[in-house]
């Protein structure tokens, strides 16, 4: 019997009901994302923000950290309410921990924000030892 491994996990959490509490969002998301970061044991190698005016794409911004194991993001539809992150990592970061302290951290200033789906994908998947 074959046993397979996963080198990493991918977590995804989509949000309805957003409305963002401060007037540059993507800049407060991308804090947020910094912040649970700086918690965790992955390490930061680069953050970026883009808000979107809606001149070329919806209004919104899309917001990334780029970690040395992968990446935690956000991207944000405002017209529609609709939030949605990505916690990607490899090695012995834990996307979950990530997950779960920005959404505490989202919950928190946005009490009517409501999490539609929450999925966790095992990812890079080998045969173990």
């Amino acid at each position: 019997m074959t046993n397979f491994q996963a080198h990493g996990a991918h977590v995804f959490l989509d949000y309805t009901e957003y409305v963002s509490p401060k007037e540059n969002d993507g800049q407060w998301i991308l804090e947020i994302l910094e912040k649970a970061v700086e918690r965790s044991n992955a390490r930061n190698v680069h953050s970026h923000v883009e808000q979107f005016d809606g001149s070329n794409s919806p209004v919104g911004f899309a917001a990334v950290v780029l970690l040395d194991e992968s990446h935690v993001s956000a991207h944000c539809y405002s017209e529609k309410g609709w939030l949605a992150l990505d916690c990607f990592t490899c090695g012995d970061s834990d996307p979950n921990a990530l997950a779960d302290d920005i959404h505490q951290q989202l919950i928190e200033q946005i009490p009517s924000l409501s999490l539609k789906r929450r999925q966790h994908l095992p990812r890079f998947l080998h045969e173990g030892e």
